[in-house]
């Protein structure tokens, strides 16, 4: 029904995108709404679509079809750039070939990131947090402010591609908020993670959703973004199969793999969430 689809407004907002590889469809009329000062989840498992999606999101693949809207604003043909201007910033895993050269300290490669932001949002605005920007010493209170956001103040001084896995993941969400994002968007943040340091990231993320931004995290089980996360659209085979509150999702038959446990099935049209062609009752 096409009052079912979701309608562009602010936010983060994906209806009907379609990705294929010569003759293999990877998304199959995917959409999804990530509304500001929300956590949203896109939940699927392995092969599901989840990481090609969020590339079709940030602009570094153009889909066959369908749409992506951005504040209101349809950014379907703009590169990556154009939608990071617009304020749309991806945390990458690791902190990039730069900083994994060896020639940056994890402290370093977040104020490099706050010094390129400041850069692009004019040399004269202030950090949001800290005092100016212009000076060496500016940057780098910001950069020691986000790293104890983040929770890895402790690994200021090491260099950053000699981290953990756990701890990169950290350091380029640090490097992200650096650009105060408007949307932002993680590729499992929480897969891997000891318990202590995912609650601690949890907890992060539903405070910086607090501030304003849309925050949109990719994992592939339920159980670990039940906690954290407003609304959950679980990715199949390429489609969207169900979107709705996370309890209500968790008891849905549809979310098949991304429970634990489950084997993987065909996944019928039932009542009471929304269906692969966007027609939907009860969960949204």
């Amino acid at each position: 029904m096409p009052g079912d689809e979701p309608a562009p407004g602010q936010g983060l907002v994906a209806s009907g995108v379609t990705v294929r590889f010569g003759g293999v469809t990877v998304l199959d009329g995917a959409g999804l709404d990530a509304p500001p000062a929300t956590v949203t989840g896109l939940i699927g498992p392995d092969g599901a679509g989840k990481s090609t999606f969020l590339d079709v999101l940030a602009g570094l693949r153009r889909p066959s079809g369908g749409t992506v809207h951005l504040g209101g604003a349809d950014v379907t043909s703009d590169s990556a750039g154009e939608r990071a201007r617009r304020g749309l910033v991806r945390a990458l895993p690791r902190p990039g070939t730069f900083a994994e050269s060896g020639a940056l300290t994890v402290r370093e490669s977040v104020q490099v990131a706050v010094e390129i932001h400041a850069m692009a949002r004019g040399t004269r605005r202030r950090w949001r947090r800290t005092a100016r920007r212009e000076s060496g010493a500016g940057t780098g209170a910001a950069a020691d402010e986000l790293l104890a956001r983040v929770g890895i103040a402790e690994h200021a001084g090491r260099r950053a591609g000699t981290v953990p896995a756990g701890v990169a993941r950290l350091l380029g969400l640090a490097r992200a908020l650096a650009a105060e994002p408007a949307v932002l968007l993680l590729d499992e943040p929480l897969a891997g993670l000891p318990v202590p340091e995912s609650r601690s990231l949890e907890v992060l993320l539903r405070d910086l959703a607090a501030e304003g931004p849309a925050v949109l995290l990719a994992e592939p089980d339920l159980e670990p973004v039940m906690g954290v996360c407003d609304v959950l659209h679980v990715l199949d085979h390429g489609r969207v199969v169900v979107s709705g509150p996370p309890a209500l999702v968790r008891s849905d038959p549809r979310a098949g793999d991304a429970r634990p446990g489950t084997a993987a099935r065909s996944l019928p049209d039932r009542g009471g969430a929304r269906s692969p062609d966007g027609a939907r009752s009860g969960v949204r």
